[in-house]
């Protein structure tokens, strides 16, 4: 007789054949890699999006106008994305954003280790895009390419292609 029980437990079972067969082999190495790309990649096109958004459209723009003006509401008044409940946030993919304008003594003690440790973008160095001329440190994941975009220029760079193509200037 088939079971909800029974489900599970094939499930538990399949699950810890795939666990001990992986220990003492490699299987764990793609998904760990790709994993690993996927969190450097996830930073990369955080700044990009950032900086895209930062720079270029306005609230009428199709489909992403509403976060091009809260993100020029957001230079204004930064703080605000503490404010916000986390699953808004989340749903925006901005909670590690939201956590480098939180204050160290209010941040859960596991976000201000990663960090400090570089994993999560730190407050220090997102608090330098919120200075003038607001043109780097675009990064909110682990801001690992915030140091490789901003000194060589690659934005700048982007942006002088797009004003002699299409004559648009950036707002930064």
């Amino acid at each position: 007789m088939d079971s909800p029980l029974m489900g599970c437990s094939w499930l538990v079972v399949s699950l810890a054949k795939s666990i001990t067969g992986a220990v003492g082999s490699h299987l764990w190495l793609e998904p760990a890699l790709a994993g690993y790309v996927g969190y450097v990649l996830t930073d990369l096109g955080s700044g990009v999006y950032h900086w895209a958004i930062d720079n270029y459209g306005d609230e009428s723009t199709p489909l992403v106008g509403a976060q091009i003006e809260a993100f020029q509401g957001h230079h204004k008044w930064p703080w605000t994305i503490t404010k916000r409940q986390f699953a808004n946030n989340l749903h925006a993919l901005q909670q590690f954003h939201a956590w480098a304008h939180g204050t160290k003594s209010k941040l859960p003690p596991l976000v201000v280790s990663l960090q400090d440790m570089g994993v999560l973008v730190s407050r220090k160095q997102h608090g330098e895009h919120h200075r003038a001329p607001y043109n780097n440190n675009y990064c909110i994941v682990s801001g690992a390419w915030n140091k490789v975009l901003d000194e060589s220029k690659a934005f700048e760079v982007l942006e002088m292609v797009l004003y002699f193509k299409l004559g648009v200037r950036p707002r930064s």
